[in-house]
């Protein structure tokens, strides 16, 4: 994958004094790490409706079963109407992104948990998620999105970042063109992922995927596939299930590796499985062995390279 993934991003994390007190909240994961790789689209809901920056603060307040935002206290500014139309609109713009990153907490661009007042605005639930983010779900519902906090948690990050990658290759196939071919070949270089994150919805997936036949039309498979494909991948991965694949990669080698070598592979890959290694340990030793004794089927799972080893994301998990 030589181009640089497109990534939307919520335009005051990369750093622009676009919030509503003219600040903003760089996130260093975005526009440190994640750079070299994506290219980034800003988004800013707020400017893109006409507010200025700095503006009054805005809430989503529940009226009568409807959600309105707003400023606080009634004090006049309702943008709902204006809001709903722009999230609407640009969302169908976004589906060649391979992935979208939002600022917590936001009314507009926030994920979960967004505080939803009641009609009084003395009490709030956290209970909504940004209209434009909902929009973003609802018109792109196979769209990796997550929040900047979120992406503190070591595995939520890891599992963003596999989401992306994985969404990029996938249209970089459709881009040169469906074949039947070209969608089984990638559905079994990300095998072993793929059973590292859900193994029964794993299975499911490979029985759709050996129905294809049965689709009189490749662009309808390669879209539900699509949708099921990033679904699976949205479950993360568990240390559980990753010992399963790890034990599966290492019956590859048991005619090649001496006893002591099955043994010492074994003792590591069971210390991975109880919290004493991370990750990164018995997939070096794999990788190694891989090299060593080359194995057509294992040199073209993505699971040993979901993403590039410079972004250190297996090391300590």
């Amino acid at each position: 994958m030589s181009h640089k993934i497109p990534i939307g991003i919520s335009a005051f994390l990369l750093g622009e004094p676009v919030r509503f007190d003219g600040g903003h909240k760089r996130l260093p994961f975005a526009v440190e790490q994640l750079a070299p790789y994506v290219s980034f689209e800003p988004v800013c809901p707020e400017l893109a409706i006409g507010l200025t920056s700095p503006r009054p603060s805005l809430r989503l307040v529940k009226q009568g079963g409807t959600l309105t935002l707003c400023n606080s206290h009634h004090s006049g500014l309702d943008v709902t109407e204006k809001m709903v139309e722009f999230s609407a609109q640009k969302s169908k713009q976004l589906d060649h992104l391979c992935g979208f990153l939002v600022c917590a907490k936001s009314p507009n661009c926030g994920m979960e948990r967004v505080k939803v007042y009641n009609e009084t605005e003395t009490m709030a639930e956290k209970s909504g998620t940004g209209l434009f983010t909902q929009a973003l779900m609802n018109q792109i519902p196979w769209l990796p999105i997550e929040e900047d906090g979120r992406l503190n948690d070591p595995d939520l990050r890891e599992n963003f970042v596999e989401r992306i990658f994985a969404l990029h290759d996938l249209h970089t196939l459709w881009q040169k063109g469906l074949t039947r071919g070209g969608l089984i070949a990638f559905h079994s270089r990300y095998k072993l992922l793929l059973l590292a994150h859900h193994q029964p919805e794993y299975r499911a997936l490979g029985r759709f995927v050996a129905g294809i036949e049965q689709w009189p039309s490749l662009e309808a498979f390669a879209i539900e596939y699509r949708q099921r494909f990033m679904a699976l991948l949205k479950h993360k991965a568990t240390r559980r299930n990753h010992t399963n694949v790890l034990n599966h990669v290492q019956g590859y080698f048991s005619r090649q590796l001496s006893a002591l070598q099955r043994q010492e592979l074994t003792q590591l890959i069971d210390r991975y499985r109880q919290g004493l290694q991370p990750l990164l340990a018995p997939l070096t030793l794999l990788k190694h062995y891989l090299a060593e004794y080359p194995d057509s089927y294992l040199s073209q799972q993505r699971y040993f390279d979901p993403y590039p080893e410079t972004l250190r994301l297996r090391y300590g998990c």
